[in-house]
């Protein structure tokens, strides 16, 4: 008799009545990097081949980045938020990815398969924090994916010299943010959704190729920029009544406007997904994903300085910002503008191809884990790709892309990422100081949560009070107490777990430095993008008591899963480290 949760309307109701219990067998329940990179990666069947060297993952951490961070969120940073100081808002952005690109490597290299964040928080936290992470990491690749489909039609337009206004469909019956249909979006995403199903390594030549491409333009910027560019609209605006000065919205702008282009590091994390496929994870991981993240961060950096000095700030167009930035030079300088669009366009396809293969991987390795069907785990065994994930969430992409507006999708996207950001951060230290079974966790989770609150505590004095002697006192105090609570951490906790390959230097400090520059950043976006986070994550928390949690329940009956014990993730974490890198 089929004893499945799903089997029949009876037995639901019969799992939903043992829910609580469930709940507590599995939501903190744990895996083993033995086991992920073993049995749960045994589920999809088929392998996936190991076909990508550090140099792909570089090409592919650009592609991935370049694309979607100068092309879609300058405009709207620039103009809303940082202004000319928008250049250190990509600095603070690229430290703080930087960082977070360091925690991510060493459960990449220790752990070298596709499930990203979502594995890494499953061996720390459980499964149920594993799920929410995952959870956020997919509405975020598909959201930007959309965002960034959506900036191609309006570069698009640029490089033909039609504007983006006569390619969308406007709805009057739908509500502002998701009236105007955009089919152009739409065609591009179906188009690269097929070229990712096809295979990963040739996915990764054509990312090459247009990535190169897209270099050239990035140089021609870059020099046209500060040739033609005057250093006066580093200080002045175009209209006298807006702010002037280098930053005319205060240090609180260059915040915001960081927050609002970290969706442009979420390429890295793409990179990161791809360490199933790579030949040499303990070498070519450190180099692909913090390589990447450093040379794109100057890329961004120089770039941006080159638009802000053509064009005043309140005159950058929000939706294509360089292009706009050309054009509105005289003197028939307005062709480079057309040039500028060309280029944008191949950087937008390499950021959706990179992007499209992390999230077809994320939702890989979430289906092998059987909180979500196991269907998506499936890995073809001609093409050796997940082509269920990268069919499904192609479409899905596609149809956001079709009817919402850039600004919705942006502010959710950042939010997202931010946390997703955090919850590693705090996963590497709990690894590194936590051994389940052997040592006490409440230390070290007590130090992440006091320190996490200390960080909340700043974010808001920084932003609700007044500036003055008394603002700045307040934050010296929560610093100071951050810091010596960080101090307190590492000389009264030992480390029970030494990176054999490769470890995130200067412990516990560069992580605690992420997570508080994470929470900062979150405390820098607007109230409306926590409102769409929290439904989003209710609706995750209904999706995971009402399917996700009997799922793997099932599945722990039928020993597709397994609850380990602390002795039993001891020795198997002894046993990973002799084992697997041996290829």
């Amino acid at each position: 008799m089929d004893s499945s949760s799903f089997s029949s309307f009876r037995n639901y109701l019969r799992a939903l009545s043992h829910t609580p219990t469930r709940l507590a067998q599995r939501a903190l329940s744990v895996s083993t990097s033995y086991d992920e990179i073993t049995q749960v990666r045994a589920r999809s069947g088929t392998t996936m081949r190991k076909t990508l060297r550090w140099y792909d993952l570089v090409s592919l951490g650009i592609g991935g980045m370049v694309g979607a961070g100068v092309f879609v969120t300058t405009g709207h940073a620039t103009r809303l938020y940082a202004g000319p100081a928008v250049l250190l808002s990509y600095a603070i952005a690229g430290f703080c990815a930087l960082l977070s690109a360091f925690c991510y490597t060493e459960f990449a290299v220790d752990m070298p398969v596709a499930g990203g964040a979502f594995s890494y928080l499953r061996v720390t936290f459980g499964e149920f924090a594993a799920f929410m992470t995952g959870a956020n990491l997919v509405v975020d690749y598909v959201l930007s994916n959309a965002a960034v489909a959506r900036g191609f039609t309006a570069y698009l337009g640029t490089a033909i010299g039609i504007s983006s206004s006569k390619w969308r469909l406007t709805v009057p019956s739908l509500p502002d943010g998701f009236n105007e249909i955009d089919v152009v979006a739409v065609a591009v995403v179906l188009l690269l959704t097929l070229v990712i199903c096809y295979s990963t390594r040739e996915s990764s030549v054509v990312n090459m190729i247009l990535t190169a491409l897209h270099i050239l333009f990035i140089a021609f910027v870059i020099m046209i920029g500060f040739w033609r560019g005057s250093r006066k609209n580093f200080t002045e605006p175009a209209n006298p009544e807006n702010p002037g000065g280098f930053f005319p919205h205060g240090a609180a702008g260059v915040f915001k406007g960081a927050a609002a282009v970290y969706l442009s590091y979420i390429g890295y994390d793409a990179v990161s997904t791809m360490a199933e496929e790579v030949k040499d994870p303990v070498r070519d991981i450190p180099v692909g994903v913090s390589g990447s993240v450093v040379i794109v961060t100057v890329l961004y950096c120089l770039m941006a300085a080159s638009m802000t000095k053509l064009l005043p700030y309140d005159m950058i167009d929000a939706e294509a910002p360089f292009s706009a930035a050309f054009s509105g030079k005289s003197d028939g300088w307005g062709w480079p503008s057309r040039v500028i669009g060309v280029g944008a366009s191949f950087g937008i396809l390499t950021s959706l191809l990179v992007a499209m293969l992390g999230q077809a991987r994320y939702m890989c390795v979430i289906g092998r884990s059987n909180v979500v069907p196991s269907w998506f785990a499936r890995v073809h065994p001609r093409t050796s790709t997940p082509v269920n994930a990268s069919a499904f969430l192609g479409i899905f992409t596609a149809a956001i892309a079709l009817f919402t507006d850039l600004n919705v999708l942006l502010n959710l996207v950042s939010i997202g990422t931010l946390f997703v950001f955090y919850m590693v951060a705090n996963a590497v230290i709990y690894r590194r100081y936590v051994a389940l079974g052997t040592s006490n966790p409440w230390p070290t989770l007590s130090f992440l949560c006091s320190f996490s609150f200390t960080a909340i505590m700043f974010t808001l004095i920084w932003k609700f009070v007044p500036t003055g002697g008394a603002k700045a006192g307040m934050l010296s105090v929560s610093g100071v107490i951050a810091i010596a609570i960080l101090q307190l951490f590492h000389c009264m906790v030992p480390q029970v777990r030494k990176p054999e390959f490769w470890g995130v230097p200067f412990m516990p400090w560069i992580p605690s430095i992420s997570i508080f520059l994470n929470v900062f950043l979150l405390g820098s976006l607007d109230g409306p993008s926590y409102v769409r986070f929290g439904f989003f994550s209710a609706v995750a928390v209904l999706f995971y008591v009402f399917y996700s949690v009997h799922a793997s329940f099932d599945a722990q009956g039928d020993h597709s899963l397994t609850v380990k014990n602390g002795a039993e993730i001891h020795v198997e974490s002894k046993q990973v480290e002799d084992q697997s890198f041996r290829v």
